[in-house]
């Protein structure tokens, strides 16, 4: 089986963020840039499925030089190889380019499975791995948090609102993973050393031929807001039992949660 595990090189989620210069750009303190967190199940999911039936599992990227460091992160869990697509003409691409230029370098790969993440936390669109499915004509099962594959065949319980929906589809299939679906192990020393010496393809639109003029102009941000400091707290004193019925009136007239 092979298995390509599309990831994205995204900021740690722990980095602090400061609007700055009125709204014209951010500052980030502690910044260091990580493979996005819901990519990790879709490595992990990966590697178990590799564990299972054999085969190869390969980390798939659109970035620049510095997104090399999650691929080596995804080849230290145990990828066996990897592939940087780096052209400035893909640097800022919408979902939909993001899309394009995947499908374009997939549509010349063998593969039995893709997997990702249900989204990149750096932008949270939640739509590439969908588009992909769509340019490439395959099924797609997205926010997954069980997979089963046997003979050829996925299934997967998906997160729908409320409960579980239960689907099955042919291979080759795009399938998205949601926190839940197992718990990403961590890189060994062995496989931190291991990783520098695996592979990491790099490819630009020289070996895509991909009109980028079909991209428009990129993403670009006009300004930057804060969100609204959140309000004081409210203390209810007096009377537990009249507290309590002041709560609950509160809770339904001004918050409307009940």
């Amino acid at each position: 089986m092979r298995i390509f595990c599309l990831i994205k090189h995204v900021r740690d989620t722990e980095t602090r963020i400061k609007v700055a210069e009125q709204g014209k750009k951010l500052e980030f303190i502690g910044d260091n840039k990580i493979i996005s967190p819901y990519d990790e199940f879709a490595v992990e999911e990966g590697l178990k499925l590799k564990e299972k039936f054999g085969g190869e599992v390969v980390a798939l990227t659109v970035g620049d030089e510095d997104a090399t460091k999650s691929l080596r992160q995804a080849m230290a869990m145990g990828a066996d190889s990897s592939i940087l697509v780096n052209d400035p003409k893909f640097y800022n691409l919408d979902p939909l380019s993001t899309a394009k230029v995947i499908a374009k370098v997939l549509e010349k790969e063998q593969f039995d499975l893709i997997l990702a993440g249900k989204h990149g936390v750096g932008d949270d669109n939640q739509a590439v791995p969908s588009m992909v499915a769509a340019f490439l004509g395959i099924p797609v099962i997205t926010v997954v948090v069980s997979l089963e594959i046997e003979n050829n065949i996925a299934k997967a319980k998906r997160e729908i609102e409320g409960g579980l929906e239960i689907v099955s589809s042919s291979l080759p299939a795009v399938i998205t993973c949601q926190k839940g679906l197992n718990e990403p192990r961590y890189p060994s020393l062995k496989g931190i050393m291991a990783a520098k010496k695996k592979e990491v393809k790099v490819l630009t639109n020289n070996d895509l031929s991909l009109d980028a003029s079909n991209f428009g102009k990129g993403l670009s941000f006009k300004c930057y807001i804060e969100p609204p400091p959140r309000p004081k707290g409210r203390i209810i004193e007096g009377d537990p039992k009249e507290a309590a019925k002041e709560l609950v009136k509160l809770l339904h007239e001004e918050a409307k949660v009940i």
